[in-house]
């Protein structure tokens, strides 16, 4: 199964959760781009899954492939043609953990709607196509457009804000940065009140939800455009094709719908030969075009479908209701492993609104 997104640098990301590979088709970058691939892997060792007790045990090295359209030397990586390919190989794979839930769907998750849609013909093993695993191609694209973003002078970052009721320090919204660590937080005291949260999740054959919060520094004025060509418009459905995000927001988001606009609005001033905003409750986007400012988004991730307390389902073959206890490796908060993803979405939306202007 193949989902594409993109204008001028079109994604395609193809395989499964439990198939031989998943993968990446990037076309519109220019011939003889180069990057790094050390770097690259890099980047996708902080997705990678079995790394960390606050993550699923499945492990993966998640080691990127050039398939077509690249030449590589030492570890530098030339396109050669307009569209390129690159896999990662699923190679610790237990499908038997999910046989039973080809009849008893996991509430919460894909599997009675993909049931309906698709019939027997998709291989939902770990979740198929609607897999977490589905991001690791994602930060593909993305990983090497971090690389592309750096040499126009962005910068991208981005924490885990929050696990249930724990909140991470906050950014500064005028000059944000976020440390890259492990477990990636401002503040590690906040970090150790949300691993409490998590291991207590697990410890319960539970899960639990959380928010990546996700930035870039130095965009250029004037990306985007009004309504559909909005920045919003395009990174949305990036952000939005990220396993289990249930909510976005930019800049203030849901809090400015209790602001009045002489709290929201955010004033002009001028410094040096530049024009500014003293507050940046717009997160950097007016009109749908980028405004100089600080790009500030959230995302809301659920918690993960897959747990080991026993939930209420039905048996499709037999229309009769069922209890289910899932076995199987699983995140027990997705948010976790979700902060590169998201950084990832986000520059490859950054890219495609740069390739426009070029």
């Amino acid at each position: 199964m193949f989902s594409s997104f993109g204008k001028n640098i079109k994604v395609t990301i193809f395989g499964g959760s439990h198939e031989p590979e998943v993968g990446v088709t990037i076309t519109g970058l220019p011939r003889r781009t180069a990057f790094d691939l050390a770097e690259l892997q890099h980047f996708l060792d902080r997705r990678a899954p079995g790394n960390s007790p606050f993550a699923t045990t499945r492990k993966e090295a998640d080691l990127v492939q050039p398939k077509s359209g690249i030449r590589v030397i030492d570890n530098l990586a030339i396109t050669m043609d307009r569209s390129i390919t690159m896999a990662i190989a699923n190679t610790n794979t237990r499908s038997g953990d999910y046989k039973n839930l080809r009849d008893v769907p996991r509430p919460g998750h894909a599997d009675f709607p993909a049931r309906v849609k698709y019939g027997g013909s998709l291989n939902m093993s770990g979740g198929g196509p609607f897999s977490a695993r589905m991001t690791a191609p994602l930060c593909i694209a993305g990983g090497i457009a971090l690389q592309l973003l750096r040499k126009e002078g962005i910068e991208t970052g981005a924490h885990l804000y929050s696990v249930g009721s724990a909140c991470d320090a906050p950014l500064n919204p005028l000059d944000p940065h976020a440390p890259e660590r492990p477990f990636a937080v401002i503040s590690e005291n906040a970090g150790g009140k949300m691993q409490e949260l998590i291991l207590q999740a697990r410890k319960d054959g539970d899960s639990i939800g959380g928010i990546v919060e996700v930035y870039a520094r130095n965009c250029p004025v004037g990306l985007g455009g009004p309504m559909y060509d909005g920045v919003e418009s395009v990174l949305a459905p990036i952000f939005f094709g990220i396993p289990a995000v249930k909510g976005l927001e930019f800049g203030a988001g849901f809090e400015s719908a209790r602001l009045y606009g002489s709290e929201n609005n955010d004033p002009f001033f001028v410094e040096g030969d530049q024009i500014r905003t003293e507050t940046n409750n717009h997160g950097g986007i007016l009109g749908g075009i980028t405004s100089g400012m600080p790009l500030i988004a959230r995302l809301a991730f659920k918690p993960t479908p897959s747990i080991a307390k026993e939930q209420r389902s039905v048996s499709l073959s037999k229309k009769e209701n069922e209890k289910l206890s899932i076995r199987g490796r699983h995140d027990p908060c997705v948010a976790v492993r979700a902060v590169p993803v998201c950084q990832a979405a986000l520059a490859i939306g950054l890219l495609d609104m740069i390739m426009e202007e070029k």
